[in-house]
């Protein structure tokens, strides 16, 4: 079983830029296809970019050419470097696989607001 726990979140200011850090435990992680994903209260969670074990990678439109999603399969993790954040990237953002096979980390809070 595979459990995640999100870093890096914090508050920035328009056109600003943060790296979320995703953590994961378990031997199989370089097999698995790995996405953040962001969900305001009340809302659903949204894909927002993911990356396959051939770091082959998609992105949402609304976050395309502002944010990368890249992995270091040795240290178990994946990053989310964003950059250009705006208002509406406002969210908690969670990693997991594009599925949402495992439990769900706390999430990292990102705040863009000047």
């Amino acid at each position: 079983q595979v459990q995640l726990v999100e870093s890096g979140g914090g508050s920035v200011q328009p056109g600003g830029s943060l790296r979320l850090s995703c953590a994961a435990s378990g031997s199989s992680f370089a097999d698995l296809t790995m996405a953040w994903f962001r969900r305001d209260p009340g809302k659903q969670r949204d894909l927002v970019a993911m990356i396959s074990s051939d770091r082959v990678t998609n992105y949402a439109d609304s976050v395309k050419g502002r944010f990368t999603i890249s992995r270091d399969d040795e240290m178990k993790r994946v990053y989310l470097q964003m950059n250009d954040l705006k208002p509406q990237d406002t969210s908690t953002y969670y990693c997991n696989t594009p599925r949402g096979n495992y439990v769900w980390g706390q999430g990292t809070q990102v705040t863009v607001s000047s």
